[in-house]
C-alpha cells in the first residue's frame, strides 16, 4: 500500500510536470522567464497559467498571479481555500501576499533563490517565505524542491555571467 506521503509527492510532480509544460509553452529562452503555475483544487486543475508580462505588458502578470486570477474566475470565489499553487520557481513576494490574499492552502515550488541566477528575483532578499511562517498565516503550507533540477534548467543558473542590461530585474 502506498503510503499517504508516496501518494502526496506523486502527485506534486505529476502536478509540477504540468507546470514545466506550461512554462515550456512560452518557449525555451531563460531571458523570458519562462515559469508555469498550475493550481488544483480536489484533484482538478482549476487554473494553468505562464508568465505574461511582456505581453500584456503588465508587470503585475507574473504566471501565479494570472492563475490565481483564473481560479478565482473558475470558481466563482476569491478564496482558494484548500487548493495548491504549484509554481516552477520559487514565488516572489507579489505572488506570495497573492496566494496569502486567496488562502491558497498550499506552495509547492520547483526551483528555489539559490538554483537560478539572482535576476529572477528581487534584488534585495526578501525572505517571503519566512514571512509567511512568521508574520502572517498558519495555515498554508509551503514545499519547495519539488522537481527542482528540471525547473532550475528552464533559468539562467547562479553563476550565469549576464551583462547587466540583460538582466530581467537588476
Amino acid at each position: 500500500m502506498i503510503g499517504e506521503t508516496a501518494m502526496r509527492a506523486g502527485n506534486d510532480e505529476r502536478w509540477m510536470r504540468m507546470a514545466l509544460d506550461v512554462a515550456r509553452s512560452k518557449g525555451s529562452d531563460p531571458s523570458t522567464s519562462p515559469l508555469g503555475c498550475v493550481i488544483v483544487l480536489d484533484g482538478k486543475v482549476i487554473a494553468a497559467e505562464r508568465n505574461q508580462t511582456q505581453e500584456l505588458p503588465d508587470a503585475t502578470a507574473h504566471a501565479e498571479m494570472m492563475a490565481i486570477r483564473r481560479a478565482c474566475e473558475s470558481t466563482g470565489e476569491m478564496e482558494l481555500r484548500g487548493a495548491t499553487l504549484y509554481s516552477t520557481l520559487q514565488p516572489c513576494g507579489m505572488c506570495t501576499m497573492a496566494s496569502i490574499w486567496a488562502k491558497v492552502g498550499r506552495v509547492v515550488y520547483g526551483a528555489g533563490r539559490d538554483d537560478v541566477h539572482r535576476m529572477y528575483f528581487e534584488a534585495r532578499h526578501v525572505d517571503t517565505l519566512g514571512f509567511i511562517a512568521d508574520a502572517y498565516r498558519d495555515d498554508i503550507e509551503i514545499e519547495g524542491g519539488c522537481l527542482a533540477g528540471e525547473c532550475a534548467a528552464l533559468y539562467y543558473p547562479p553563476d550565469a555571467d549576464l551583462p547587466q542590461d540583460e538582466q530581467a530585474n537588476l
